[in-house]
């Protein structure tokens, strides 16, 4: 199978030293193929009505011509990620063809996530892409709740490494306490971000950034380590295996 070809990106943002930065973070990629950029809003309007690029990395407050304003002028909408300081602008973004949302400074981790959404992106259909970014740009829960007695504790999603079931009863797992939660696997598993959170069992949820290691298991199944100081271990089932291979890139 042939390599995919890099993404063709244009960048726009009317202050020159953050299209340097940005241009030279999305060189170390080694992704992306910086076709254009500039700090000129009109300048942009006319290479891209004029030039196929995969995607646009576009700031949303400049002084001549904001971001919205700028794709309104283009015959037809490329993919965007915009790029701006001032998060009050997400739910404009999100109405248009928006893949992602970058808040500046820009940090790399967040710039890979979004190029990955462009790779997954790249050669939709038009018509498609709308309702393809709102389901990759939704917000996930940043923590979920349990009830302790007469008390509510609210639990964060990223100190959390796992999720089980157990006797009838869900579980979130952290390095220090385990936590009753009412809401089934199965649920999670539709409610949280799948960049991070993978089923490796019918009765297990993992947080991809809480595994050490992997060791083999009977039946072609895997055991997960997990780096929470208890060194955690939990089953892969074998139907699982493949997927949680890719999702770990080996």
């Amino acid at each position: 199978m042939s390599e995919k070809s890099p993404l063709r990106v244009y960048v726009v943002d009317d202050e020159p030293l953050a299209v340097t930065r940005l241009t030279r973070l999305l060189r170390q990629t080694h992704r992306v193929e910086i076709v254009g950029s500039t700090s000129d809003p009109r300048e942009a309007v006319e290479f891209l009505s004029n030039q196929n690029v995969d995607a646009v990395f576009l700031d949303i407050q400049m002084p001549d011509m904001t971001g919205f304003e700028l794709l309104q002028k283009l015959p037809k909408e490329p993919a965007v990620v915009f790029t701006t300081a001032y998060d009050r602008f997400a739910l404009d973004a999100f109405e248009v063809n928006s893949v992602d949302y970058l808040v500046k400074p820009i940090e790399v981790p967040r710039l890979e996530k979004a190029l990955t959404k462009l790779e997954r992106l790249r050669g939709t259909p038009q018509e498609h892409i709308r309702a393809l970014a709102r389901e990759l740009t939704r917000k996930f829960p940043e923590r979920i709740s349990s009830r302790i007695g007469e008390r509510v504790v609210f639990v964060e999603i990223s100190k959390i490494t796992h999720f089980y079931a157990k006797d009838k009863l869900t579980y979130a797992a952290t390095a220090s306490k385990d936590y009753a939660v009412d809401i089934s696997i199965s649920e999670l598993e539709e409610k949280l971000d799948p960049d991070v959170f993978i089923r490796i069992h019918r009765a297990t949820l993992l947080n991809l950034n809480y595994v050490e290691e992997l060791s083999s298991w009977f039946g072609g199944g895997l055991v997960a380590r997990l780096k929470d100081g208890k060194r955690t271990e939990l089953q892969i089932a074998r139907d699982r295996v493949k997927e949680v291979k890719e999702r770990l890139e080996f």
